[in-house]
């Protein structure tokens, strides 16, 4: 019979080395926080599949508001908040908008959720 794994130690004890390690490598207060920000930012299924659209290629704003299916305010407000966060930027030609990833990392970062979740 398979023994249920309980997530605590059977014992308490404190491995001071991999504890002074890991204190020195420990994330500031205000870098988990925007860490934080940025997994909210994600956490969001319409921003997802916005970012998705965007990795395929850079659209215009009514171009995504056709491939996402919503109205172009509610796009709107989405790239606005993408934005903030700094994942996604845009040119403007004209009167049109033209949005994209912000850069490499914003592909790297969804590319290995995307793999992490789909495997």
């Amino acid at each position: 019979m398979e023994r249920e794994i309980i997530d605590r130690c059977d014992t308490t004890c404190i491995h001071e080395e991999a504890v002074r390690e890991a204190r020195k490598q420990m994330l500031s207060d205000e870098t988990a926080g925007f860490l934080a920000e940025l997994f909210r930012t994600l956490g969001d299924t319409t921003r997802v599949k916005l970012l998705f659209a965007l990795m395929q290629r850079e659209l215009c704003v009514c171009d995504v508001t056709a491939v996402i299916g919503m109205s172009e305010s509610a796009v709107s407000h989405q790239l606005r908040i993408l934005r903030n966060q700094r994942l996604v930027r845009y040119r403007r030609q004209g009167k049109i908008l033209y949005y994209s990833l912000a850069d490499s990392h914003v592909a790297r970062l969804f590319e290995q959720g995307l793999e992490h979740v789909t495997e």
